[in-house]
């Protein structure tokens, strides 16, 4: 054992003796971040990262912020997170699903540390706390507009991994572009991957190929739009995690806004305060955490169809989950003006009925 690792193994059992101290007020506090893709990826992290410099004008010299990007999802993200804990951060910000385990783990050696970890449900500790938006609501608007768009009654949608926040993406897509055109048909490709331009052209690309003039994605660069724009017109698509608007009129004809900084601000001043707790949040349009980008490139009435969607979502007065809804073996989920629970959506592995292929295990 060398002399860093020694001094660590020192750090880590100090911090645990130390136990749950009561939190105290404080006049300053160090606020950390990791990320999964780079920062000018242009969408996930990107919009993150606008969050956090937004947060980091609001506090000014109160609060010293660092960040470290392209931090891989395992071993590596609990490395970074065991760093940042002996380097004195008070509360540090896990923003990808695949640090779930990781920021458990991490917690555990460092209770007086505050741990908060974007998109996942593991809360193991006093210490974590999780938060998600609800990007399901922009994926009904989404879905709307594909279905009432689309001309060859064929749509896309570009996945990155089989988890539940993707899943139920996928299905509020489906549902509400089946809901404006019964005839649509959905071809989902799996890549695997956030963060993979390359993954994301080809599988834009292999779409296209299949007569899909509509793509959705869940990832997070722009290359799913950079393929539609060599079509000229002809596919169209959306921005995702920020509004993409170097895309505008078209391809990107709507877009699903992440923001963050609201939160940051909330829970990085309870951090000062002394007033931190561990908590599960959960916000969508209605609060502003998700945002539907400017509509361009549609017809007016689709436009209006589109703004009345997100209207009514974020009024409250509709569900993007509401009943009738069977899953895709035709068993019933929901009945009839049923609204699906918090809990089936945070845990959802299936997918609906009329979408076709397996969601991958």
């Amino acid at each position: 054992m060398n002399r860093r690792t020694l001094l660590a193994s020192a750090a880590l059992a100090a911090m645990a003796l130390a136990g749950t101290a009561q939190a105290q007020a404080m006049d300053k506090a160090k606020a950390c971040f990791v990320y999964v893709g780079p920062i000018n990826d242009g969408g996930w992290t990107q919009a993150h990262h606008v969050a956090v410099l937004k947060t980091q004008e609001h506090f000014g010299d109160k609060v010293e912020f660092i960040w470290q990007e392209s931090v891989p999802e395992g071993a590596d993200s609990e490395r970074v997170m065991t760093q940042m804990a002996l380097s004195g951060c008070n509360i540090i910000f896990a923003t990808s699903f695949g640090y779930m385990d990781a920021t458990n783990t991490v917690a555990a050696k460092f209770p007086n540390v505050k741990f908060e970890h974007a998109t996942g449900y593991k809360r193991e500790h006093a210490n974590v706390t999780t938060y998600n938006a609800r990007f399901y609501e922009g994926r009904a608007v989404q879905g709307h507009i594909a279905g009432r768009m689309t001309r060859s009654n064929k749509i896309g949608y570009i996945a990155s991994f089989p988890i539940p926040e993707v899943v139920m993406g996928i299905n509020s897509y489906f549902l509400h572009a089946r809901k404006a055109n019964p005839a649509v048909e959905l071809s989902v490709i799996w890549v695997y991957s956030w963060f993979d331009p390359a993954k994301e052209a080809d599988a834009a690309k292999a779409l296209i190929d299949q007569g899909v003039d509509v793509i959705a994605s869940h990832t997070d660069s722009t290359a799913p739009l950079a393929e539609a724009a060599k079509a000229g017109g002809a596919v169209l698509g959306f921005g995702q995690a920020r509004d993409m608007e170097e895309y505008k009129p078209l391809p990107r004809v709507a877009s699903i806004i992440d923001r963050w900084d609201a939160y940051y601000i909330e829970r990085i001043q309870a951090v000062l305060d002394g007033t931190w707790q561990a908590q599960d949040s959960w916000d969508g349009l209605a609060k502003g955490a998700v945002e539907i980008g400017e509509f361009t490139g549609l017809p007016a009435d689709v436009t209006a169809e589109a703004a009345a969607l997100r209207d009514s979502i974020a009024a409250g007065t509709y569900h993007p989950f509401t009943g009738p809804i069977n899953r895709q073996d035709g068993t019933p989920w929901l009945a009839a003006g049923q609204v699906a629970p918090d809990g089936d959506l945070l845990g959802m592995g299936f997918f609906v009925e009329g979408i076709t292929g397996d969601v991958p295990k």
